[in-house]
């Protein structure tokens, strides 16, 4: 039997392949500082613009068969797999948290650090246009948390993080990477630094331990296997963000567990 629930997931699964493909419009021209509302959007290699069912999320690609209606050159694959990536990420928030403001706030993190990734793999650089994004709406989600204790909010209007955790997460998250940035000497970026502390205004100060520690690990079990497969050397520098979000969607969704398993260990 078709249940409530599904649908809703259904319906967030649908959302979040719409945000997949503005999400591609954004990794596409914020690196070359082209507005992503204006022009419309247009096929690379002809500039044709294109049409409605052009860019319906994932089927259109199905539909024209990962080919240009207009000129036949290819689509890259990455557009349809950033979409069904972006609906999987949607449902799944959405099956984690409900239909929540908690839900919202750590899905607005997920989605601009899915964006940070793309950009970072492709380009190298760390956005100041998403980092900023990101503090702006992180301070928008405390902002009723403030208002509640002046007057009487709808609990689902209020997220379960303190403004004070947020800003130690800020500050120590973004603290600890301009430590390692003295440190190496430049063999970490500022962009990293920056993420980092609008991470840490999301998760708090506890989250911001499992996201280190989840991203170094990660870091270095790929730096290790592109060392072996001779992809790497130990002098090559990796892009740090895609680890940080990685570490962010430990935090996100295991990031209590985690917590709860190591002070039981060392009890």
């Amino acid at each position: 039997m078709f249940s409530y629930n599904l649908f809703f997931l259904l319906m967030f699964f649908a959302s979040g392949l719409c945000f997949g493909s503005f999400l591609n419009v954004i990794v596409y021209r914020l690196p070359q500082k082209i507005s992503v509302i204006s022009p419309p959007s247009s096929c690379p290699a002809c500039h044709h613009r294109l049409g409605f069912f052009d860019l319906i999320p994932l089927f259109g690609y199905l539909l024209l068969k990962g080919k240009c209606r207009y000129c036949s050159a290819s689509i890259s694959f990455r557009y349809p797999l950033v979409e069904l990536l972006t609906g999987l990420l949607f449902t799944a928030v959405l099956y984690r948290f409900g239909l929540s403001a908690v839900g919202l706030f750590y899905l607005t993190l997920l989605y601009i650090l899915f964006a940070v990734t793309l950009v970072d793999l492709k380009h190298w650089i760390v956005p100041n246009t998403l980092v900023a994004a990101g503090l702006i709406s992180a301070l928008l989600f405390y902002l009723p948390v403030l208002l509640s204790l002046i007057a009487d909010l709808p609990p689902w209007l209020i997220i379960d993080r303190q403004p004070l955790d947020a800003l130690l997460g800020f500050a120590v998250g973004g603290g600890l990477l301009f430590i390692i940035i003295l440190v190496s000497r430049g063999g970490m970026g500022a962009g990293d630094m920056k993420l980092m502390a609008m991470i840490g205004l999301f998760v708090g100060l506890r989250g911001v331990a499992v996201v280190l520690l989840a991203a170094f690990i990660s870091g270095a079990l790929v730096g290790i296997v592109m060392m072996i497969l001779g992809r790497a050397t130990r002098k090559d520098a990796l892009p740090f963000a895609p680890y940080l979000a990685l570490g962010a969607v430990v935090e996100v969704f295991w990031g209590a567990a985690i917590w709860n398993w190591y002070v039981n260990l060392i009890q």
